[in-house]
């Protein structure tokens, strides 16, 4: 099932980009527009899951949990697992994170996105050396 997506994910992904949340908008602010050198996709359906924000070259989810996340382990596995098995590295930030930390955040995503391009150069980004776009911290 590689990089497809059923029908019922790709209308639950639908809903989730109209309802989202706080923390989803005031992430997705700093990824859109290929800010960061990528172009990511919001509430993006793979298979029967939907990342909150997805990257696909160089492969990389970026989830936004919330205290819900403590009670579903079990199944936050299963699915990292599934896009694991896709190609996909996953990042995992605390819901509040992009209101505390709003540029650490971002920093921390265009370093794995450097990581990714150095191990794997994907041809829609500058060579390496060039880097992935970052942003200083305050």
């Amino acid at each position: 099932m590689q990089n497809q997506s059923t029908p019922n994910a790709q209308q639950n992904a639908r809903t989730l980009r109209r309802g989202m949340t706080d923390s989803e908008r005031k992430l997705w602010s700093g990824l859109r527009g290929e800010q960061l050198g990528v172009k990511f996709r919001r509430q993006h359906p793979l298979g029967n899951y939907i990342a909150d924000f997805a990257c696909l070259g160089p492969k990389l989810i970026v989830e936004l949990d919330g205290s819900q996340h403590q009670a579903q382990a079990d199944y936050d596995a299963r699915r990292d697992t599934f896009l694991r098995a896709q190609g996909f590295d996953v990042l995992r930030f605390g819901s509040n994170d992009p209101f505390v930390n709003f540029e650490g955040v971002l920093q921390a995503i265009a370093n794995r996105l450097g990581e990714l391009t150095a191990v794997c150069p994907h041809p829609n980004l500058p060579p390496e050396g060039e880097g992935v776009k970052s942003r200083s911290l305050p």
